[in-house]
């Protein structure tokens, strides 16, 4: 008898005292978990050898790494600037990673890693791969897209790492993955992208409201202890954030321990790399929205409505909301968001979220027989409710 697959979890490694139902549900796309122990409107990839005030970036060599070693300089440049994040919130904790984000301090990590501080008396120790601890400081979160910053004080901190171009990787390029899974930090892993733009979506430990992302996939094994940690090419680059994997159910029961099976999820850098800067800077990030509540409209649905495609349907259109301004009304179903074609709710909202407050978008809708496009600037997201 095989075993059914779960959901998307983060990779993420709670205290030693998790109970089995939180560990089952972590590990609920097979079951999608987070691997923790785990604005700039359009921020643009550094491609010059330096961010924040010229401090010079670790890695980054742009030159061919094919070979069979082509992953020791790539780790050997990264590792340094990966760190081992430990919070200890009351009884509990979790374990995550992280990397140096500038050169100011600031470390990006995942939301889950970090949200038991925010919400109870705990602390954070920052683990650099020299062995030095830092105590760290929460700079900002946001539960929405699971990025945190941290801030450590200190002059000697190993250089930023270089950032990436997300909107250019393709499936089958080389990457690898450094963290601190299960604790064993400074652990390098290998793989491959296996596809782009896979719908991803967790659940904040903090938050009702879900994390929803259109992830890098990868078979480099990821796994608990690994949220946080970078997705680096092999230029040194940083393309993703390791945030979820995919597991497989423990046991008859559904209880156990996540672990890698070759599928793992990162934030594409190019968001991570945007909300950061928010975070930075204000201390908080903003996210679009339509101003719409959907629902699902399935193909077995659409196929009984003459010339319906698969979609979202809007049940509730807010008043004075994006989509009530640009005309869209109660029994539109939205079928493209510009040219992402739109076959759910979820993949409305990752297609809206892909985008900047203030964005003008182009939304395709059906309304009585008709298949129609609209523009619709988008409005700003209320903050997510705990």
């Amino acid at each position: 008898m095989h075993r059914r697959p779960s959901q998307a979890t983060t990779p993420r490694r709670r205290g030693l005292h998790a109970t089995s139902a939180t560990a089952a549900a972590a590990v609920a796309l097979v079951t999608l978990v987070s691997c923790g122990g785990s604005s700039s409107p359009q921020a643009e990839p550094v491609s010059d050898g330096t961010h924040d005030g010229g401090q010079a970036m670790a890695g980054a060599d742009q030159s061919s790494t094919a070979g069979p070693d082509w992953a020791v300089p790539v780790a050997a440049s990264v590792s340094p600037s990966v760190v081992s994040i430990t919070v200890r919130a009351g009884s509990s904790g979790d374990e995550g990673s992280g990397f140096v984000y500038d050169g100011k301090g600031d470390i990006i990590t995942n939301n889950h890693v970090v949200a038991a501080v925010a919400t109870e008396n705990g602390q954070i120790t920052i683990t650099f791969a020299s062995g030095a601890h830092r105590p760290g400081t929460i700079v900002g979160r946001d539960p929405v897209t699971d990025i945190a910053v941290v801030h450590v004080k200190g002059s000697d901190l190993p250089p930023p790492l270089h950032l990436g171009d997300s909107s250019s990787l393709q499936v089958g390029e080389a990457v690898v993955a450094i963290g601190s899974p299960l604790g064993l930090n400074g652990t390098v892993t290998t793989g491959i992208i296996s596809a782009l733009d896979r719908p991803v979506t967790t659940q904040p430990p903090d938050s009702n409201t879900p994390a929803i992302f259109q992830a890098i996939q990868t078979d480099a094994a990821v796994n608990p202890g690994n949220s946080g940690g970078p997705l680096v090419d092999d230029h040194s680059r940083v393309i993703g954030i390791n945030s979820a994997i995919a597991s497989l159910q423990g046991g008859a029961s559904g209880q156990g321990q996540p672990g890698s099976i070759g599928l793992g999820f990162a934030i594409p850098i190019n968001q991570a790399d945007s909300i950061a800067q928010q975070l930075v800077t204000t201390g908080k990030a903003t996210h679009p929205e339509l101003g719409v509540g959907v629902i699902t409209i399935s193909k077995a649905i659409a196929d009984r409505i003459p010339g319906a495609r698969p979609g979202a349907l809007v049940q509730v259109v807010r008043s004075g909301g994006p989509a009530a301004k640009a005309g869209l009304k109660q029994g539109d179903i939205i079928t493209k968001v510009d040219k992402t074609a739109i076959d759910s709710a979820g993949a409305l909202i990752r297609a809206v979220r892909s985008h900047n407050v203030g964005d003008t978008v182009q939304v395709t809708y059906f309304r009585d027989g008709k298949h129609t496009t609209l523009p619709v600037t988008l409005g700003e997201l209320p903050a997510p409710s705990g």
